[in-house]
Order: structure tokens, then sequence, then C-alpha cells
């Protein structure tokens, strides 16, 4: 299958069998301004419908094995392990309330919603694991990433991690409270911070979540780290940014094993 329109492939040397992509805001979709056009977040202030005809399209456009399996994102560290789902179970409704998911089940497809958040793929070396991870700053902070890790398989030399589209480090803009939250934990992670000129009395800081990451994977001792090019906040015409427009939709990072590779 070549690439559909709308869509990215992660470039991180996974197995044949791994497949992954994520939708951008020009996918195939439905959805009104300010939601245009690929909106796939049932959240958002969206058209019910407009969301259920994108994920119809979205299932269409990469051939999809399963509905994938949407989660109720609430930034923190619960880890799903999906193959305890039925495949069959009733996709319409995102009542799984996690931030991440794992499965070993071939053709069981993960998903996370992001519009600046990190989305955050892993799988083993072989393929026989994948995993999804919703990372903002306060998951990575409460240890999104490690919780999913603990609850994967694999062990974690044979991992490999991508780290998708996501405001980048030049547009990132916070206060003490999201530097405290990790550099009280670690105090190496000041280096993912850049003093901001102080205007107001109050310093800021340019975060740079995927450096973030990485230090958090490193520490894990996974070290096959790909992706973080991009800046969801910069790319108006690729994606969608909380933090640039506010009302918005929401890109889909995929994964799922090939049942036929």
């Amino acid at each position: 299958m070549g690439l559909p329109r709308g869509f990215l492939l992660p470039d991180w040397g996974a197995a044949s069998g791994v497949m992954a992509y994520v939708s951008t805001r020009v996918a195939a979709g439905v959805s009104l301004p300010p939601f245009d056009a690929c909106n796939l977040a049932d959240h958002v202030g969206d058209d019910p419908g407009a969301v259920q005809r994108n994920r119809a399209l979205l299932s269409a456009a990469l051939h999809l094995p399963t509905a994938p399996l949407w989660l109720s994102q609430v930034h923190g560290t619960l880890v799903l392990d999906a193959d305890s789902v039925e495949l069959d179970a009733n996709p319409s409704a995102t009542t799984v309330v996690a931030d991440a998911s794992r499965t070993s089940r071939p053709g069981q497809v993960l998903a996370v919603l992001t519009a600046d958040c990190l989305p955050l793929l892993l799988c083993a070396d072989d393929g026989s694991e994948v995993a999804a991870v919703h990372a903002g700053w306060r998951g990575l902070a409460a240890g999104a990433i490690e919780a999913t890790v603990q609850r994967m398989h694999t062990p974690v030399p044979r991992l490999l991690a991508w780290l998708g589209p996501a405001i980048g480090p030049n547009a990132f803009e916070v206060g003490a409270d999201v530097r405290d939250a990790f550099v009280s934990q670690n105090a190496s992670a000041a280096v993912a911070f850049r003093a901001l000129v102080n205007v107001d009395a109050k310093q800021k800081w340019h975060c740079d979540l995927y450096q973030l990451a990485r230090q958090r994977l490193s520490a894990l001792g996974l070290k096959r780290v790909s992706g973080g090019e991009f800046c969801t906040y910069s790319d108006p015409s690729l994606f969608f940014s909380h933090r640039r427009d506010r009302a918005t939709g929401r890109m889909a990072s995929l994964i799922w094993i090939d049942s036929h590779g």
C-alpha cells in the first residue's frame, strides 16, 4: 500500500510487520472550521457525525484490519492492555480511560490523539509487540513512558521508539510549574528548558518535549529512538495545534501488527 494523502510514515527501522501512520489535518475528512478537515477526536466540540465519518475515512484510507482502539485520554499514566479487548467491541465511543495501550495481538489497531502533546510509538525489534503513548508535559512528568515500557513484555534493549509530531522547542512556552515538575525529579532535565527574557516579572521558558522524552527513554535503557523533527504549532497547513488555535481538531498516531506479516 502506498502512503495515502495526508498521512506521515514513521522512519524508525521497525520490522516489516509493524504498521504505523500519523494522520494530519489534510487527510480526507468532512469536518468544518475550526476542525477542518480530518479531526478524529469526539471531545473537542466537533459534530459527532463528522467525527464518525472522518474515522471511517481513516479506516478506509489505511485499510485498517480493525477499528482503532480509541482512548479517553486524561494526561495520566494508565496503560491499557489491549489484548484484553475484544476485536469486535463497539469502537464508536471513547470510554476506555487511559493514555497508552499495548498489544501483542496481530490486527489490533492502537491509537492516540494529539494536537501539541507528544505521540510516542513503541515496538519490539522483531515486530511481536507494539504500544502507543499520549505524552504531553503532564503525562511525561507523571511517568507515562515509564508506565508503558513497564507494561510491555519485550525487554527494553529490544524496543524501538518513535517521537511523533508535537509542539517544538521554539514554540512551547511554559512557566516555572512545568520546569519544576521535571527538574525536581531530575536536575539534568534543566537542559530541556531555555530561559526567555523576563518581561512581566514571571520567568518563562521554552520547553523541549522531545528532549525530555529522550532523557526518560535513555534512563530506561531504550537507546533506539527516532523522530522528533516536527512542530505542530509552527505548521498550520499540516497540523492541528491547541496552543496555537485553542478550538481545533486532533491528529491520530496509529500502530498495529500486520496479521499477514
